[in-house]
């Protein structure tokens, strides 16, 4: 599937244009919320391995519902190498299809479910992962991309 060029604000005073990557692979991992464990511990692996998806001609980013406010202050705190998406109206989600009902101390509240999504250098969505559990995932799309040709 060819995913619809699209543009969010992102941290650095920047804007994400997918049609800027052509000829990068491209990794957006969504997630729930900045500053919570389980994110933490996403990103900080992504941080970790960056310098290993960057030799696989990778970028990476993460996107979440949180404002660019908040996405600035959790970069720097974990001092990320990559920019963070910030997309409070849901549109980048929505196009992921990554906004379910989640059961969160026995209320239902819609959230964002974290998912994985692997672009190539064409626009093409490769693969996906949804419902991600954090222990050991990074490493396993670091491996995907390092594989796709």
């Amino acid at each position: 599937m060819t995913v619809p060029d699209f543009s969010a604000e992102m941290t650095g005073d920047q804007m994400f244009r997918l049609s800027d990557y052509r000829g990068k692979k491209l990794v957006l991992y969504f997630y729930p919320k900045d500053n919570t464990p389980g994110c933490t511990t996403e990103s900080m692996q992504f941080r970790d391995l960056y310098p290993q998806f960057q030799e696989a001609n990778t970028e990476i980013f993460g996107i979440s519902r949180d404002s660019i406010r908040s996405h600035e202050g959790f970069k720097a705190k974990l001092d990320m190498p990559f920019e963070l998406i910030s997309d409070p109206d849901e549109t980048v989600c929505n196009l992921f299809d990554v906004m379910k009902m989640k059961t969160m101390y026995g209320k239902q509240a819609r959230g964002v479910e974290r998912s994985t999504f692997i672009i190539d250098g064409n626009g093409t969505l490769v693969k996906e992962w949804r419902g991600v559990k954090v222990p050991g995932h990074v490493d396993e799309v670091l491996e995907f991309v390092k594989a796709l040709a």
